[in-house]
């Protein structure tokens, strides 16, 4: 009995680990591994959802989750899933009408062979080539995504909700259609919805009404000066990446327009942008640029990763970075705290050039919420002790120098380091490919661990990609509680590991999933 209750907990730490992956809008690779939750445990996989749209990261799972949902037989299911949808913000809701309904792309794609036969025959005759595609053969092909079903008709009610609420009030659907307006449009067309008068010469007669904010962006296209510009941003809120389109020269006084229309996580989105157009080379934009980022710390709607991102994509100054930075590090503490002593082991044997890369973002993550002792080692046949300066990504960077990927891997070996050095942790985060071949091993180390300190740390297996799964079996079969992380290329993932290592116990967190109160359909 006991065994078969670890198993189910196991599978739903299992479902917990996929949320890992991001897929970059392939819906049809998450689809499996949904459609297995749902029917292995359909109340977890309710909770789970509630929980995840409101503390998740990764939009693919949330669109995922409602798609499973709307389309369940299970009791409760359809209307969590209608209340999710209901939330979401246009083009995500035409994804997920996308995804149900099916739909087909035409894609020209170069046929393989013949173009190489005439590089082949010009690079004999001595002559070069114009152009990227010249004598290139080309074939179209059909691409078909999604599940090709009838959208249920509660989807169809909902959407058509959707839809009228935001046609109630006026600036609430410019200010969508500004930023959405294929998604809105297809909306109406995909699902028959009858549009309003207005929306219909908005959206479909091209004939916006002039009290519109569609109507005050052709007039903002045929303003001639500077200062008619901004004051149109100004006046009609037009956002950055609809001005950029029509605007041909962005001026200071036109970009500082637009950067004090932009929210924090705009700003943040097109920082590189926005330094590419000499906006930060200007005082008074990079001011209003920098009070943004402030405002970003107190903001809910800002993702932490991008924040780090848009650090390495605008090359911020020092001034700059510091402030994105500690935008990262709210966003990061919002997520939880991590009270558990917990040690961190990062492979730095051939090949594992990534898993220093990894180690180095992780630890600068959970460095920023570790209220606890945090042990770090680099390991290859020895441990290397990594202790930075500071929390920030830049000081990990320097802890790290010097740290190569070459050697062989013994995963036991921080585990020796500590036991020499009574270490005591409650759990044990570990990047590598598991492609452990010298002694001491991981799980001999382990058991030597838990009886010279009386501990019993749980294993979190960040797991590189082309891994094997050595060390997840061995701690298996020694009955040692171990979850594992399929790192699948993708930086935003990582701050999703917080909320799993925030927690006592995995235990506590499928608990409190479980307790996870169920959003309530508007209107039904």
């Amino acid at each position: 009995m006991a065994e078969q209750r670890n198993n189910e907990q196991d599978q739903r730490l299992a479902i917990l680990n996929t949320l890992l992956t991001t897929p970059h809008r392939r819906l049809d690779l998450i689809w499996p591994v949904h459609q297995e939750m749902v029917q292995q445990d359909p109340l977890f996989y309710v909770r789970l959802a509630a929980w995840y749209s409101d503390n998740g990261d990764v939009r693919d799972h949330k669109e995922m989750f409602i798609i499973n949902l709307v389309l369940s037989d299970f009791e409760g299911h359809r209307d969590a899933g209608l209340a999710m949808l209901r939330a979401l913000p246009p083009y995500e809701v035409a994804r997920v009408i996308d995804f149900i309904h099916g739909r087909k792309r035409r894609k020209r794609v170069r046929v393989p062979g013949k173009d190489k036969r005439q590089k082949a025959a010009r690079v004999k005759m001595g002559t070069k080539r114009k152009g990227k595609d010249d004598d290139a053969e080309y074939k179209e092909i059909v691409e078909e995504f999604g599940l090709f079903r009838n959208v249920p008709r509660s989807v169809k009610t909902e959407v058509e909700r959707y839809l009228r609420e935001r046609e109630a009030d006026a600036d609430w659907f410019d200010s969508t259609v500004l930023v959405a307006r294929k998604h809105v449009k297809r909306l109406y067309a995909l699902l028959h919805v009858k549009p309003d008068d207005r929306a219909q010469r908005i959206l479909f007669e091209k004939d916006p009404p002039a009290d519109s904010r569609l109507y005050a962006l052709r007039q903002l296209a045929r303003a001639s000066s500077p200062t008619e510009q901004a004051l149109a941003i100004v006046e009609h809120r037009v956002p950055y990446r609809v001005a950029a389109t029509v605007i041909k020269q962005m001026t200071p006084t036109v970009l500082l327009a637009l950067v004090e229309q932009m929210s924090p996580q705009e700003v943040i989105n097109n920082l590189g942008s926005l330094k590419r157009r000499g906006a930060l080379d200007n005082a008074d934009i990079r001011a209003s640029v920098e009070a943004k980022l402030e405002a970003a710390q107190d903001s809910e709607r800002v993702s932490a990763f991008k924040a780090e991102r848009a650090i390495e994509a605008a090359g911020a100054s020092p001034e700059l970075r510091e402030k994105l930075e500690a935008v990262a590090d709210t966003q990061i503490k919002a997520k939880g705290r991590i009270t558990r002593p917990t040690a961190m082991f990062v492979d730095k044997s051939a090949s594992m050039d990534q898993a220093i890369e990894i180690g180095k973002r992780i630890g600068a993550m959970i460095s920023t919420v570790c209220e606890s002792d945090l042990y770090v080692y680099a390991f290859d046949t020895m441990a290397y002790p990594v202790t930075p300066a500071g929390g920030d990504l830049a000081d990990w960077e320097r802890a790290f120098a010097g740290i190569k990927a070459g050697g062989a891997t013994s995963c036991g070996v921080p585990l020796s380091y500590m036991i020499r050095a009574k270490q005591y942790v409650e759990q044990i985060v570990m990047v590598t490919d598991e492609g452990e071949n010298n002694q001491p091993s991981f799980v001999v180390e382990l058991g030597r661990y838990r009886e010279a300190l009386s501990a019993d740390p749980s294993i979190c297996i960040v797991r590189t990609p082309n891994s094997w799964d050595r060390v997840e079996r061995q701690c298996r079969q020694q009955g040692y509680q171990v979850n594992v992380f399929h790192f699948t290329g993708d930086y935003y993932a990582l701050p999703n590991l917080v909320p799993m290592l925030a927690r006592p116990s995995k235990l506590e967190l499928l608990m409190d999933i479980m307790a996870y109160p169920l959003p309530e359909r508007r209107g039904a």
